[in-house]
């Protein structure tokens, strides 16, 4: 048997630590890097769910795969970019599709799958869920309405921040990416609210900081890592763009019990094997719910302070750790 770890050939160490921690445990792994198929890497799938893989990693039959590890997604991406669009288009698509239509035919384990991930990533829904479990979340507005903008604005004293649901960046002239991170919404801003009736944003109370937090869930396995995002000014709204500079200074934080029981029972509630979530502590020591990730990074974590992801990622692969199979009711009241 074996497991698919599916990702794409520029990818960080994540995928090879966690191949490491796997192939230690006795476990054979194959690498299907998305972004060589179908250019370099075959696939075949018959009407029974059998076929076979064929690519750098040699090949494999598909009906020893017992799990997948799906991370990351850049199917196509080796067709050539001069192919005329109305053929390029549906060529990535067609790939697209007989690769997510092999992981669904497999009916294996999937950390995690596509449908459980889309569902999971909605920003509304992990508010609602989170505040009906009992976490503290932030007051939010989403809206493409400039006066809802305004009456929301007026009733946060301590002011607003905006930022967007989904990881957004734009490209400078030199092809750098320049991401959208959160920002304070000064009051001149609130008066010329340009481009909101072409792209709706996300706006929520500016909350004072202490520290924040990421706490990575792997199965019912939790890890949580502070930083200080106030030691640098840059960093004191959105500790990313001070990210580099940040790097070695994350340190072990110990949630507390009720919290981490919260933590878990959203994780059920979206169908997660992994998360990543963001809080906000506050100088009171409030723990404020931001947004969970099902698909982000780790890999500083691992380095400091030291979480054992790619253990954690491995032992429910391997099927050493419990596991999720999908969404869960939330517990009664």
């Amino acid at each position: 048997m074996a497991i698919l770890i599916v990702t794409h050939s520029k990818d960080n160490e994540a995928p090879r630590a966690v191949r490491r921690a796997l192939e230690a445990r006795g476990e054979r792994v194959y690498r299907f890097d998305s972004d060589l198929f179908p250019t370099q890497l075959q696939l075949s799938l018959d009407e029974a769910g059998a076929g076979r893989l064929s690519g750098p990693d040699g090949q494999l039959e598909l009906p020893e795969i017992s799990a997948i590890w799906y991370r990351r997604n850049a199917t196509g991406a080796g067709i050539p970019k001069d192919l005329d669009e109305q053929l390029r288009k549906p060529s990535v698509e067609e790939s697209r599709r007989l690769v997510f239509g092999m992981m669904t035919a497999l009916g294996v384990f999937q950390l995690d799958a596509l449908d459980v991930v889309r569902r999971a990533e909605h920003k509304p829904l992990q508010l609602k869920l989170a505040r009906a479990l009992g976490m503290e979340v932030p007051r939010t507005l989403m809206t493409n309405d400039p006066a809802a903008v305004r009456a929301f604005a007026a009733s946060c004293p301590g002011g607003v921040v905006t930022k967007m649901m989904s990881s957004f960046a734009v490209y400078d002239e030199q092809g750098r990416e320049q991401v959208v991170f959160t920002t304070p919404l000064e009051a001149h801003e609130l008066e010329d609210l340009e481009g909101l009736d072409l792209c709706p944003m996300t706006f929520q109370e500016r909350l004072v900081k202490q520290v924040e937090l990421r706490v990575t869930v792997v199965g019912e396995r939790v890890m949580a890592a502070a930083i200080d995002s106030q030691a640098l000014p840059k960093a004191r709204e959105d500790w990313r763009r001070e990210g580099a500079a940040l790097i070695d200074a994350w340190k072990p934080y110990t949630l507390p019990e009720r919290l981490r029981t919260q933590v878990v029972r959203l994780m059920d509630a979206l169908g997660l094997n992994y998360g990543a979530f963001d809080f906000i502590v506050t100088p009171e020591g409030r723990h404020v719910f931001l947004e969970v990730n099902p698909a982000g990074e780790f890999m500083w974590l691992m380095r400091h302070p030291g979480l054992p992801i790619d253990e954690a990622l491995a032992d429910v692969l391997s099927g050493r750790a419990a596991r999720r199979s999908g969404p869960r009711p939330l517990p009664s009241p």
